[in-house]
């Protein structure tokens, strides 16, 4: 199997994604916590391009993008698959993946935390979820019964939206709107896995409160 490592930061969804693909497969591997503001000379090496997290090290072979990683992933461990044999719908698992990290992630992103008071962000993160919460209908996860790359992909959705909303009092995600997400959310975090994978939500409620303190939405 060789040594794995993945360098990132604990309370970061795109660090969480790899920790659950690894845990999902039953893979070793050792954690190391970056220091965002403070990258240590291993992360410079392994990511010069980005310089950023996650990275996976495979036998001293590192990996950098969450999505190429996840890919690599199941590539390299047959194990719990994460992606389906059919091809297409393994071209669909992509295809949605591509669609939370491009256009959800930013959306969500922009209308929970950057500008939480802009009326117009929040009707088009909405939009978008509007679209996930159909894909989800007569689902349980995404790919079917079990979880699988785009449920991975959308754990900020699944467990950091409803901390930020939370905090902010934003009423993005709820069960009245998207009562598939939100069902999925609950199924999603049900999982040991992806429960031990996630940091405690004290610790994350802590760190965005604070995040929020220092960044007044624009």
């Amino acid at each position: 199997m060789g040594e794995v490592k993945v360098f990132g930061v604990r309370r970061s969804p795109y660090s969480c994604r790899v920790e659950i693909a690894l845990k999902l497969k039953g893979i070793k591997y050792d954690f190391i916590e970056e220091d965002l503001s403070n990258k240590s000379p291993l992360l410079l090496k392994y990511n010069p391009v980005h310089k950023k997290i996650p990275v996976l090290v495979h036998n001293e072979n590192p990996i950098a993008e969450s999505l190429v990683i996840l890919e690599y992933i199941e590539e390299t461990w047959k194990g719990t698959p994460i992606l389906p044999e059919d091809p297409y719908q393994r071209a669909m698992a992509r295809f949605w993946s591509k669609f939370i990290d491009e256009k959800c992630m930013p959306a969500l992103l922009k209308a929970a935390v950057k500008e939480r008071e802009n009326k117009k962000a929040i009707e088009e993160a909405a939009e978008l979820l509007k679209i996930l919460e159909n894909e989800l209908e007569g689902k349980k996860f995404f790919g079917g019964d079990n979880i699988g790359l785009v449920d991975i992909v959308a754990d900020f959705i699944g467990y950091w939206l409803g901390l930020i909303q939370h905090v902010t009092g934003l009423e993005l995600l709820t069960k009245e709107k998207f009562p598939n997400l939100c069902e999925w959310s609950h199924e999603f975090l049900s999982s040991s896995i992806v429960k031990e994978s996630f940091p405690p939500s004290d610790h994350l409620l802590e760190y965005i409160r604070s995040w929020l303190s220092a960044n007044p939405s624009k």
